[in-house]
């Protein structure tokens, strides 16, 4: 089912150092900072074909519904994509992790019934492309399902990302920026916004740029369908 589309070598992305880092900081954070409940829901109801679009160390594979009958999940970091294939291995779905891009995803259009981001846009180099690519392999009425850092709500803190994106978060942390706002960037791909809502990781302590998350789901729409957006009561802030 795989088609090789604008070929990019799988390891163009490489960061070894924070490979090492974020597979010991990711598990510690599922455990005390509750993000594994947050994966829980957000693959909560998936269904069918599934792609995951930088699925890191293959965290989020635990939880994935037993009614997915495959997960394609597309990892470029090697060190990363090694540890994962070790997760899908002890996957109760069957997971096939690959390298690619998310700006261009070796994949068939129309091919998937759901695709998960999650934690990921930040880092991708072109966010608009990524998320035309994530459009392009769902299909009309797909699920795109997306647990992202965005945009802090308050001024200081808003701030202090705009500050730290400009300087050493990028090169420390993967690429990851913390002041992007995916629900404008998903809107404006074309995607139907559903039901998102603000919270906050951890839930409770000192705030860092990437405590302000957004989780939630939006639909590839059908032909001719009019994208409307709507948005659920936050349920935190930052």
């Amino acid at each position: 089912m795989r088609e090789r589309r604008n070929a990019v070598p799988g390891d163009a992305v490489c960061h070894p150092v924070f490979a090492r880092f974020y597979a010991r900081f990711s598990v510690a954070a599922d455990t005390g900072a509750g993000v594994a409940a947050h994966r829980a829901e957000l693959l909560s109801g998936l269904s069918g074909r599934v792609v995951e679009i930088g699925a890191g160390n293959g965290l989020n594979f635990a939880h994935f519904p037993s009614a997915v009958s495959e997960v394609v999940a597309i990892e470029p970091e090697p060190a990363l994509r090694a540890l994962a294939r070790g997760a899908a291995a002890r996957s109760e779905v069957p997971v096939d992790v690959v390298p690619g891009l998310a700006e261009a995803l070796p994949l068939k259009s129309e091919a998937f019934d759901g695709a998960v981001c999650s934690l990921v846009l930040c880092s991708v180099r072109d966010v608009g492309r990524a998320l035309g690519e994530v459009m392009r392999v769902l299909r009309p009425g797909g699920e795109l399902r997306f647990f992202e850092h965005c945009r802090a709500g308050t001024r200081g803190l808003a701030a202090v990302q705009r500050a730290v994106d400009r300087t050493v978060w990028p090169l420390l942390f993967g690429g990851c920026h913390t002041a992007r706002d995916p629900v404008a960037e998903i809107g404006s791909a074309g995607f139907v916004l559903g039901v998102h809502r603000r919270l906050r990781v951890p839930e409770r302590g000192i705030a860092v740029p990437t405590s302000p998350c957004v989780l939630g789901v939006a639909r590839r729409p059908f032909p001719g369908a009019e994208a409307r957006a709507g948005e659920a009561e936050p349920g935190g802030g930052a």
